[in-house]
């Protein structure tokens, strides 16, 4: 039977596995952590749940008024010792890639809810093409900033001058498009990438992971395959052998499981040993702040448990 305990439960269970666990004990090499934070209830649950996966003797504290200060929005927090939160780090690789080349054409398709975004984004690059998707006549407005219309009603004048076997068409759309970066949540998302997927062939896509923030399951990627994503290989792996309802939730257990991690390299002296933690691809140096180090995921559901 399955019982989901209070957190003012766990707490307290918490205090006492803390007080025995800092008993000294000879044969216990495991390394040692006292966590001073403030933060939400639903992130106090994520750390709960973290120490008591690890092997490390730990001690915590809540209450602490000069603790460090961890947002109830994780994905948005500046993570203690990182330079940057995960969100801004993708941003950026994003725009790196996406932007770089002053001959590429980039279509940015983004909706209400990212219109901040889209601000920022129209300042630095006023030269590329944006479009604010409609979320009812988003299939019309796909076929037109494509071209897709146009080319269909070529091919009907054309046919109607054909008096031979029926003729195969397939649309073709602009040429001058190099990529297409979305900027959208889940609902909407899983919806308009196919539609532009069946036309825009040839055109690389890109998105941030809060494209899929919202899936309940890691094969709903399936609507995104292709897709280019700055996240690791290996936080996409550890997502996937979870058995979650939220991927957005298993982002925020593994950004926290980060920041335990390297407090516990700073607290133990771990720097020599090669560690680099699940939402980044470099090493966590002393000397500071720590880079993520991105790089970009090809969207595939096809076996990501094996995924290096």
């Amino acid at each position: 039977m399955y019982i989901k305990f209070s957190l003012t439960f766990i707490l307290s269970s918490l205090m006492l596995f803390s007080s025995c666990s800092s008993l000294p004990n000879q044969s216990d090499v495991r390394p040692k952590l006292q966590f001073n934070i403030q933060t939400s209830d639903k992130n106090k649950e994520l750390i709960i749940e973290n120490l008591l996966s690890d092997d490390v003797t730990f001690s915590i504290n809540f209450e602490d008024e000069n603790a460090y200060i961890l947002s109830d929005d994780v994905m948005n927090s500046n993570l203690k010792y990182f330079c940057n939160n995960f969100l801004e780090d993708q941003k950026e690789i994003l725009e790196k890639r996406i932007f770089s080349s002053a001959n590429n054409k980039v279509l940015v398709i983004y909706t209400k809810a990212f219109k901040n975004i889209y601000s920022d984004l129209v300042n630095k690059y006023p030269k590329q093409e944006y479009l604010l998707i409609d979320e009812i006549n988003y299939e019309s407005q796909i076929k037109k900033i494509l071209n897709v219309d146009s080319s269909f009603e070529k091919y009907s004048q054309i046919s109607q001058l054909y008096e031979g076997d029926e003729m195969l068409h397939s649309p073709r759309v602009r040429n001058d498009i190099a990529s297409i970066y979305f900027i959208a949540d889940y609902e909407l998302g899983k919806t308009i990438v196919p539609i532009f997927r069946s036309y825009a062939l040839g055109i690389d896509f890109y998105s941030s992971t809060e494209i899929f923030h919202d899936a309940n399951d890691i094969k709903k990627l399936v609507d995104f395959e292709n897709t280019y994503i700055p996240i690791t290989k290996r936080l996409i792996r550890h997502i996937a052998s979870k058995d979650s309802s939220s991927l957005k939730k298993e982002i925020e257990n593994s950004l926290i499981k980060d920041l335990i991690d390297i407090e516990k390299i700073y607290q133990n002296n771990l720097f020599r040993e090669k560690n680099i933690p699940l939402s980044g691809n470099l090493k966590v140096q002393r000397n500071g702040c720590i880079k993520r180090g991105l790089s970009f995921w090809k969207v595939t559901t096809l076996n990501l448990t094996d995924q290096i």
